[in-house]
């Protein structure tokens, strides 16, 4: 199968959302998608973009994709990028895509001078951490990832 990664562009936003969704219902969570086609064009292509994406497209049409942003670390003093979203159609996985969609990552991080290259991954998603690990990941099992929601927040931000 012969398949491009690209830059998404925003005509491809319908593309990006419906993929969003896919990767959501794979990872058992459709109920937390909450984007809109005007909300990832606005953060992806607007004013300022907040992330990037990558499309993996094949004579079909899109089969994946990769959505990433930069991060910082104070003890390197550097930059780094986080993968927010990888996804490979489940009819086409298996044929390297995902692996291409990420080595297109890293060709960025490293143009970028990027010191790491990090994400997360569902603890019950076994294919995608023997994935990740054959590629040369490791877990860091010594932290644990917290998060707040709006709520939380706007609460927080009121103290």
């Amino acid at each position: 199968m012969s398949v491009t990664i690209r830059a998404a562009d925003v005509g491809d936003v319908p593309v990006l959302l419906k993929l969003v969704k896919e990767l959501a219902e794979y990872e058992r969570l459709p109920h937390t998608v909450v984007a809109t086609e005007a909300s990832l064009a606005a953060s992806l292509f607007g004013e300022r973009p907040e992330a990037e994406a990558l499309i993996a497209e094949a004579e079909s049409g899109p089969v994946g994709l990769a959505v990433f942003f930069a991060n910082y670390s104070t003890f390197l003093g550097r930059s780094g990028i986080y993968l927010e979203d990888l996804y490979v159609r489940p009819e086409v996985r298996g044929q390297g895509i995902g692996k291409r969609l990420l080595a297109e990552v890293a060709k960025r991080a490293v143009a970028r001078g990027c010191q790491r290259l990090e994400w997360a991954v569902l603890d019950w998603n076994e294919p995608s951490i023997q994935f990740y690990q054959s590629l040369g990941a490791k877990p860091l099992d010594e932290w644990t990832t917290f998060r707040m929601t709006a709520e939380a927040i706007a609460k927080l931000a009121e103290a």
